[in-house]
């Protein structure tokens, strides 16, 4: 069995096949017509489309940074498994983030912590633990470490595209269920307690499929720069949109929208993949915030 991941390639393949002739540019229609470049497309339309989703709900609940933090707690994972031989990193990064989400939740939900504090001491602490162990045991920062803390779009094999689209069907399809609990839970707790919704159980799977996305976000934009797709499109979407299934379809637009760009500024100017999405995603927030400001004031200045 090929895997799913392989499955959607040989099905979404002759699409960017197509495709791949209007793209501009000499180097960005690679993406579409080289498997290898093709893997990494899908990989990431994948990770855009689920960051999309749950970031709209972190937004919503004031926890952006979350996904910061579990992205740190991610690498000091990647850094443990590399130490340790380990054949896929992923693994340790979604078992580390997966318990951080968990004692993060636990602590907030508990009143021990805040939820900014308890994120703040994962962040740091998991991440020394990583560098440390990198340092004394693993030969410092390679440039296979590098891809873990930027991205690289080149280094999505098989086996990553499999576990990318495993993780992001999973997360979609758990969101599909609880999506409209976990939406009335956030907008008044003690109303969905009365209506009988377990809403720390809610918050706490919440939580745990924000963790699993995050690791597969790493593989894409690097675990410093994972705000990019987590949190900017959702927080663009929100200056536009007037409902929240509007902010979720919007969000969709600017995050892949950020991607191709950003792919398309990486490829052809050698910039690095995750650095260049991330800077396209904040570009496009800056225009739409400036535009939307300056039609306000344009606005104001007729009624008066």
């Amino acid at each position: 069995m090929q895997g799913i991941g392989l499955e959607i390639l040989e099905l979404v393949a002759p699409l960017l096949e197509v495709m791949a002739p209007i793209m501009p540019g000499d180097t960005f229609p690679r993406f579409f017509n080289m498997e290898m470049m093709q893997r990494s497309l899908i990989a990431s339309i994948m990770v855009t489309i689920v960051a999309g989703v749950l970031g709209v709900f972190l937004i919503i609940q004031n926890l952006s940074l979350i996904g910061d933090g579990l992205a740190h707690v991610s690498f000091g994972g990647v850094a443990v498994a590399i130490v340790l031989g380990a054949t896929n990193p992923l693994w340790y990064a979604l078992l580390f983030s997966v318990i951080a989400a968990i004692l993060i939740h636990e602590l907030q939900t508990r009143n021990i912590l805040t939820g900014d504090a308890s994120i703040a001491i994962f962040l740091t602490g998991v991440l020394s633990i990583g560098l440390i162990s990198l340092t004394v045991w693993g030969g410092g920062v390679t440039a296979d470490i590098h891809s873990y803390l930027f991205g690289s779009q080149l280094l999505i094999d098989k086996d990553n595209l499999n576990w990318i689209a495993t993780v992001c069907i999973s997360a979609l399809i758990f969101m599909a269920f609880i999506g409209p609990s976990l939406l009335a839970c956030v907008v008044d707790p003690l109303a969905a307690k009365v209506q009988g919704l377990p809403v720390k159980g809610i918050g706490l799977l919440f939580s745990i499929i924000t963790a699993g996305a995050v690791v597969t976000m790493v593989k894409v934009v690097g675990a410093l720069l994972v705000t990019a797709l987590l949190v900017t499109p959702a927080a663009t979407a929100q200056l536009v949109g007037n409902s929240f299934r509007s902010c979720i379809l919007w969000t969709q637009f600017f995050g892949i929208t950020s991607l191709l760009g950003g792919l398309y500024i990486s490829s052809e100017m050698g910039a690095g993949s995750g650095s260049a999405i991330a800077l396209f995603a904040a570009i496009l927030f800056a225009f739409v915030a400036i535009s939307k400001t300056t039609i306000n004031a344009f606005s104001h200045s007729n009624d008066n």
